[in-house]
């Protein structure tokens, strides 16, 4: 029996070989498609929308081009109203935006119910106070009137600016909420209108001086010898008035967001031309999002305070 054993198990090796070498064979084949092909995750290139007020600034090309060497395609989205971009994220109609300070991020939250978050910071712009017609707050005369904006946190911003120029007194000191109704105007030097932002500037002509937002007077070719007064950048009160990066809260950590604020915040083309594009104005900064948000969510109490 012991003779007859190998010639019933030899077949049987034969075929496991066989079967070994096949699978040997498909495993080889498919790594090399593998490698040819590659890890989805490593080489795809990641598309990202980011809605922007204007888009045409020059130094949104050098972020494009660093991200793309990223493996990021940035597309901008441009839009002309600020009332656009927060609900276009919303809506996910971009992933991302990036043209708004924390609060007015806070005001669109609250007045919309959502909970769009801050996930980086871009620059901080001082807001300025123009007059064509004095060159020193002090020579403005008692009694004239002064232009700010009319949308909730720009209004807000320019009276506090005011205030910090001597010109108005606020009676709560002043709030990120200020609006016209808190200007004691017993203790105030000047009268205080509000405008559309987009009319702050032709305004010029008719009034004293003006708070203008700096894409408008940007726009309008004004000249920044003609800015009298402005806010600090480096008072801490500043913080809300950070610009920065905003996504839908299940983004907030996503990589490769996160990695765009990272390219925008390091590259130097990209930090030297937003500053060169304000006119000298902006003063870049790396708030941590750790800072970013609980001053969010201080600013939005405050909303939901006022509309009790």
């Amino acid at each position: 029996m012991s003779t007859d054993a190998p010639l019933i198990e030899a077949p049987r090796k034969n075929r496991l070989l066989l079967i070994l070498g096949g699978v040997l064979a498909l495993a080889l084949i498919a790594g090399g498609i593998y490698a040819l092909v590659g890890n989805d995750d490593d080489t795809t290139t990641k598309t990202v929308t980011i809605g922007v007020i204007g888009g045409s600034e020059p130094y949104w090309e050098p972020f494009k081009k660093a991200a793309s060497d990223e493996g990021i395609e940035v597309e901008l989205v441009p839009f002309t109203e600020y009332t656009q971009p927060n609900p276009a994220l919303t809506n996910e109609d971009v992933d991302l935006n990036q043209f708004q300070h924390i609060v007015y991020l806070a005001d669109y939250n609250v007045a919309n119910k959502q909970d769009l978050v801050p996930i980086g910071s871009t620059a901080i712009y001082p807001l300025p106070l123009y007059s064509t017609k004095y060159d020193a707050v002090e020579d403005i005369p008692d009694g004239a009137t002064v232009a700010v904006p009319n949308d909730p946190s720009n209004r807000a911003r320019g009276l506090l600016v005011l205030q910090s120029a001597g010109l108005i007194t606020l009676k709560s000191g002043g709030t990120t909420l200020s609006d016209l109704s808190d200007v004691d105007e017993a203790n105030s030097r000047v009268k205080v209108t509000e405008l559309d932002a987009s009319l702050t500037v032709t305004s010029l002509e008719d009034v004293a001086g003006a708070i203008i937002n700096n894409d408008f007077a940007k726009d309008a070719g004004l000249d920044p010898d003609d800015v009298i007064a402005q806010d600090d950048p480096s008072d801490p009160n500043a913080l809300p008035y950070v610009n920065i990066f905003a996504a839908r809260p299940e983004d907030a950590d996503n990589p490769t967001y996160l990695k765009l604020v990272k390219i925008y915040q390091d590259t130097k083309a990209v930090t030297d031309g937003v500053v060169e594009d304000s006119g000298d104005t902006a003063v870049m900064v790396k708030t941590p999002v750790e800072e970013l948000e609980p001053s969010l969510a201080r600013v939005e109490s405050e909303v939901r305070a006022t509309k009790r």
